[in-house]
């Protein structure tokens, strides 16, 4: 029962969080690579999310936690997952970083465009064939910041960053996606 809760709260929270591409500008902080929670990335072994997963890095690449907000019997509910990775890649002249627990057979996570000194962020849908991902096209943004430690990228560019992420799914689900991120850009 409890599983099939978490089921439907995690598709519910993951159903409508987008909505037209709003790119906005992020803050380059220098110094983000000092951070003590990045830091402290180093010290762990990348996240294993199932068992023949090939994992790309030796060590963690994100601390990102969301919370999902919700009303059960008009009573306020949260459930929160702290099992992010993060990817990077360079394609064109867009940056995509993408922040995502996928354990093969669905995600949940956002995928973050930079271009042009902005930003945009699409929304995981989990509802996905194994290996797939998909957008969700429709959600209410509350709040977003990013902060990157550069506003140039290439490829073999080592990136850090920070994201505070809030949209909200319909008038009872609330998504707030939240935490430090490093990688290798491909």
């Amino acid at each position: 029962m409890r599983l099939f809760l978490l089921f439907n709260i995690l598709l519910l929270t993951i159903v409508s969080c987008q909505k037209d591409q709003n790119f906005e500008k992020f803050i380059v902080d220098k110094n983000l690579r000092s951070n003590d929670t990045i830091k402290l990335l180093s010290k762990y072994p990348e996240l294993k999310l199932f068992n023949n997963e090939t994992v790309e890095s030796e060590k963690r690449t994100a601390y990102i936690v969301q919370t999902a907000s919700y009303f059960d019997q008009n009573q306020e509910k949260t459930i929160s997952f702290d099992d992010y990775k993060c990817r990077a890649r360079y394609k064109n002249d867009t940056l995509y970083i993408l922040l995502n627990n996928n354990n093969g057979y669905f995600g949940n996570g956002v995928l973050i465009q930079v271009f042009n000194n902005q930003f945009n962020i699409k929304n995981i849908d989990p509802k996905t064939l194994k290996n797939e991902v998909k957008y969700i096209k429709v959600y209410n943004i509350l709040a977003q910041r990013l902060i990157l430690n550069s506003n140039t990228f290439k490829k073999n560019d080592s990136i850090y960053g920070f994201i505070d992420y809030r949209c909200s799914v319909d008038h009872l689900v609330y998504k707030h996606f939240k935490g430090y991120f490093k990688t290798q850009i491909k």
